[in-house]
């Protein structure tokens, strides 16, 4: 191998977010909190719901607290939105696994239709698994700085989740929860930042596909669920009329917001 291709190999290794990037996590957070609720007004303007349903999962140790102000918002646009109502993200098992699936489908029932899932961090590996379970069910999968690799050195969160979990949870003991890098058979959108400070941004890249698209925006991996360039590309990933999927492209002064670089 030559001395270029090892470094372009080194580059693609597997391996946590930069020290720095983590260590500014809370500070920016805060930040783009802060811009959420000052852009409000104008974040009631984004494109308006047909009132499907919209599940939100919250992150690793998280809980339904942490998605309300997107919650909130998305009920404003015209959707169902719900969270979980399952406590903290922090055990994976079996019964977790399967509490999720009754959200999916009384959700389901609730609004007569099929739903979308929005995930964000190992809510969006969740609702990449919960729709490749129920396909008939849901309508499109939006993940969130979401560690959808199946090699968890991207995160540095690896070393607490297995702490909690083991190095095989019990879903995957089963033979479920694994080829988390397989999309699921439905629309699916993974937003990713390159200044993620949790996951790192490699992780969260999916594979080119006839329904799966990557859209890349600055923000922090906690501040993801709020920061207003990822509320714009979710609304407009909500917004689209069932089986008329579109890839992303922002219009007008929003373009400024989403790089435009190769995520390889």
């Amino acid at each position: 191998m030559t001395s270029a291709a090892m470094a372009i190999d080194d580059n693609r290794t597997a391996r946590p977010p930069s020290r720095l990037w983590t260590l500014a996590e809370p500070g920016r957070a805060l930040g783009e909190l802060a811009s959420f609720y000052a852009l409000r007004p104008l974040l009631r303007t984004l494109p308006k719901g047909d009132g499907h349903g919209v599940l939100v999962l919250p992150g690793f140790m998280a809980s339904d607290s942490s998605t309300a102000p997107l919650r909130s918002l998305l009920r404003d646009l015209g959707y169902h939105a719900a969270g979980w109502g399952l406590g903290r993200n922090v055990r994976v098992d079996n019964a977790r696994v399967a509490a999720m699936a009754e959200c999916v489908d009384r959700l389901a029932d609730q609004t007569g239709r099929k739903i979308s899932i929005v995930g964000w961090s190992l809510g969006g590996v969740f609702a990449r698994e919960l729709a490749k379970q129920a396909p008939d069910k849901v309508r499109l999968v939006i993940s969130l700085g979401s560690p959808i690799s199946d090699d968890r050195n991207h995160t540095n969160a690896r070393r607490l989740f297995e702490w909690l979990n083991g190095h095989e949870p019990e879903p995957m003991q089963g033979g479920r929860f694994r080829n988390l890098g397989e999309a699921p058979p439905v629309p699916t959108t993974s937003i990713l930042t390159r200044t993620d400070g949790v996951v790192h941004w490699r992780g969260s890249v999916q594979e080119p596909g006839a329904q799966t698209e990557n859209i890349e925006v600055i923000a922090s991996h906690c501040g993801l669920g709020v920061n207003p360039a990822a509320i714009y590309a979710i609304a407009d990933r909500l917004a689209q009329q069932e089986g008329t999927w579109k890839p992303f492209a922002a219009s007008g002064l929003a373009s400024a917001f989403f790089p435009r670089r190769k995520l390889g």
